[in-house]
């Protein structure tokens, strides 16, 4: 039998599209607990390690679905060791990055949803790729399952995702979270709701929809400007969905969820990082349930901006917090190995040059 015909990624399938599988094989059902198990929990991804099942079973699983769509090209640590970025290759030769940051105890990932993004922010080295292609959630869930099998050479384990790699999460909406969906099942990888976190430049019918769905995944709003001028120059999606229309969206978020919402907020020096843009912020946020991160800028070959003295930031936020908006300056990691917020881009040439 030729292994190609009709071959699946099988991460693209839920608990229950399996159980349907095995089912119509005559296999026991049990047989759907292992699998999963050894996929989720396991990482498995070869046919020799499901030793527990039968050899023509296993022939037969490895015929129908694929364990592998991604093919790590280069990995790269930064000089601290605490940041790694991986570049994988895609069956149809795009390409895609994701990180791990090594935060005490914490273990982030940065995944990435889409081959590169269509929004076009003018700072965000991903934007200016342009926009190849959508992930399917199994290409999103295995950028995730390649770290875990990584970290459990050493014994630890992914304890936070963190969707803000390759693309705008929300332009690819549902594969995004049905991803989310099979990492947190119980059955299987089993990481808590609250452990996701999703950001977006504001794609306000989305962020609409999300709130209907009354999750319990994080939702960070990209932000970086008071005014439409300022911030359409910045993220041109901002002429579609205005700052008023994001705002209300975020203010219906809050009240159907009663979940805090995370604006982020990249310092541009000379841009967005004065004291009178600081307050103008307090004011846009007033009397919403959030809290602010602020970073400094991470540089990109081909942005004409340049990030904020560590003391501007710094008076950034002590003026926010003045105004009794919480905020944080975000700890940059990655930054000589170009795996900084923004700073995600690959070359879809040669392989060779893709980092």
């Amino acid at each position: 039998m030729n292994n190609q015909i009709n071959q699946e990624l099988f991460f693209n399938l839920s608990y229950s599209d399996l159980e349907k599988t095995i089912a119509t094989w005559n296999e026991p059902s049990f047989r759907v607990q292992q699998i999963w198990q050894g996929v989720y929990q396991k990482f498995w991804n070869e046919p020799d390690q499901f030793s527990s099942l039968p050899k023509l079973f296993r022939e037969k699983l490895f015929t129908y679905f694929k364990f592998s769509s991604l093919s790590p090209i280069k990995v790269i640590s930064s000089q601290d060791k605490e940041t790694q970025k991986t570049l994988f290759s895609l069956e149809d030769n795009y390409a895609i990055e994701a990180v791990l940051m090594k935060y005490d105890q914490r273990r982030t990932l940065c995944i990435s949803t889409q081959a590169g993004c269509a929004m076009g922010c003018v700072f965000c080295a991903t934007g200016q790729m342009g926009f190849k292609r959508h992930l399917q959630s199994g290409e999103i869930i295995e950028q995730v399952l390649y770290y875990a099998r990584e970290l459990a050479k050493s014994e630890e384990k992914v304890t936070n995702i963190v969707l803000m790699g390759m693309g705008e999460p929300f332009h690819n909406y549902d594969a995004t979270l049905k991803a989310i969906d099979l990492l947190n099942d119980q059955r299987g990888f089993g990481l808590g709701a609250r452990r996701f976190t999703i950001s977006t430049v504001g794609l306000v019918p989305m962020i609409r929809k999300f709130a209907d769905e009354d999750r319990q995944i994080n939702l960070a709003i990209s932000l970086h400007a008071t005014t439409n001028e300022e911030r359409s120059s910045l993220i041109p999606i901002n002429k579609k969905y205005s700052i008023e229309q994001i705002m209300e969206a975020v203010r219906y978020y809050v009240e159907k969820t009663n979940r805090r919402v995370t604006f982020e907020w990249a310092l541009i020096a000379g841009k967005n990082d004065s004291e009178s843009t600081a307050r103008q912020l307090a004011h846009l946020l007033r009397g919403i349930l959030c809290h602010v991160n602020v970073i400094p800028l991470n540089p990109t070959s081909q942005s004409i901006y340049q990030p904020s003295s560590k003391e501007q930031t710094k008076l950034f936020q002590q003026i926010l917090e003045q105004f009794g908006i919480p905020c944080t300056i975000r700890i940059r990691r990655g930054i000589d190995i170009q795996a900084g917020c923004g700073q995600l881009a690959v070359k879809m040439t040669d392989p060779s040059t893709m980092i």
